[in-house]
């Protein structure tokens, strides 16, 4: 069984994307301030620089096939900064949708796995959605 090692720096990772989730929803909330957006979006990108390390995250946004994803959440994250966080927001979350499609078939069987979520997830109509979007040996190995 492969162990995640957790060190400071990730520890400190994870915080940091947390506050960076959490502020953006804050900025939603608060009818897209764009200030409480903008130090989301700072915070969870320093997050997971600091989770998964500088190298890997730039092996990550430069791939060839997240560049679409890339170059969406950062022309939403300028057009959040400049003062236009609704379009920002748009672009930001289909860049995410974008970025991040690899890591929900991971995600499905994680959250299957934890007690009484999973037995939730487990029922044969929320079973078979899963299924559907989980995919066949799509999952991204963690």
């Amino acid at each position: 069984m492969v162990s995640f090692e957790m060190n400071d720096r990730k520890k400190i990772g994870l915080g940091l994307t947390g506050f960076g989730i959490f502020f953006s929803f804050m900025g939603i909330i608060f009818f897209f301030d764009k200030g409480l957006l903008a130090m989301g979006n700072i915070l969870f990108i320093s997050g997971v620089t600091l989770t998964i390390g500088l190298k890997s995250t730039m092996q990550f946004f430069t791939k060839r096939q997240n560049f679409k994803g890339t170059i969406s959440f950062g022309v939403g994250f300028f057009l959040v900064v400049i003062g236009w966080p609704i379009f920002g927001m748009i672009l930001e979350a289909y860049g995410f949708i974008v970025l991040f499609s690899g890591f929900w078939p991971t995600l499905a069987v994680f959250l299957q796995r934890i007690p009484v979520l999973g037995w939730l997830l487990q029922q044969p109509y929320v079973r078979s959605l899963f299924d559907r979007f989980r995919g066949r040996g799509r999952r991204v190995p963690v």
